[in-house]
């Protein structure tokens, strides 16, 4: 039976140039890095089709990546070794490619300071993972400027393992930070308690509802956590709108 993976501490990482994201993600997926534990973001991923339309603070675009339906193939073949990908305007930075974990938390969690006050942004985002506040400044300034973040989620025990070899690649600005990206439940969601902070404190008690309702269903089909985690978020965009306070609140009407 294969060991558990354990995601206990996450590695982020810059890189100037494209390549060395493909390389460095093959890299650590053959080294043993889970793939649902590898993230990447950046601006000006390759496609071989041109992304249009519009795409606003609120409005997520997600699941035609899968089948290509929607912006065809992105930055070669990495998109199709990784889990949940999505694509987002964040303030200061512009339309953002994020793939992996940190697009659910974009997605989810970190939509209120996205889409908040004037100051808030892709560094503020970063700030709530447990990052200095001068770190997540950088990454924000550089993935503005085109260059591209790596996030890799790995046990305590290969940290330094898995550092070396994104230092070997070429990766920038190397920072560790003694967690992973979180989670909405571990596995199945039983009650509203169960949900992470990051996740309930932007739900209202029916968004809430919705979501573990959404959440369960896709997750007994699949048992996949981060295929069930996209499919709530994508259900309470759909139904709600957020308040004031970034919160998911609001019912939309329906004809």
């Amino acid at each position: 039976m294969a060991e558990e993976y354990k995601a206990e501490r996450t590695i982020t990482a810059v890189f100037k140039e494209e390549q060395q994201v493909n390389d460095v993600v093959r890299r650590l997926i053959d080294q043993g890095v889970s793939r649902d534990h590898v993230s990447v973001m950046g601006r000006d991923f390759q496609s071989q089709t041109r992304i249009s339309g519009f795409i606003s603070k609120k409005d997520v675009i997600l699941g035609g990546l899968r089948t290509g339906a929607v912006f065809g193939s992105l930055f070669g073949s990495i998109l199709s070794l990784l889990t949940g990908v999505g694509v987002l305007f964040i303030p200061f930075v512009g339309s953002v490619v994020a793939a992996g974990p940190i697009s659910a938390v974009l997605l989810g969690a970190a939509t209120g300071a996205l889409a908040g006050s004037a100051g808030a942004g892709l560094a503020s985002v970063l700030t709530t993972l447990g990052m200095p506040e001068e770190k997540a400044a950088v990454y924000e300034t550089r993935v503005k400027a085109g260059e591209y973040l790596l996030m890799a989620e790995v046990p305590a025990n290969k940290s330094d393992e898995y550092k070396g070899a994104i230092e070997n690649a070429h990766g920038e600005e190397i920072h560790v930070t003694d967690r992973a990206l979180p989670r909405p439940c571990p596995g199945r969601c039983n009650s509203p308690e169960e949900l992470s902070p990051e996740v309930r404190a932007h739900l209202s008690e029916d968004a809430q509802s919705t979501f573990i309702k959404r959440y369960n269903a896709v997750f007994d089909d699949t048992e996949d956590e981060m295929k069930a985690e996209q499919a709530a978020w994508e259900t309470i965009h759909q139904q709600y709108d957020e308040d004031e306070n970034g919160i998911w609140s609001k019912q939309k009407v329906t004809a």
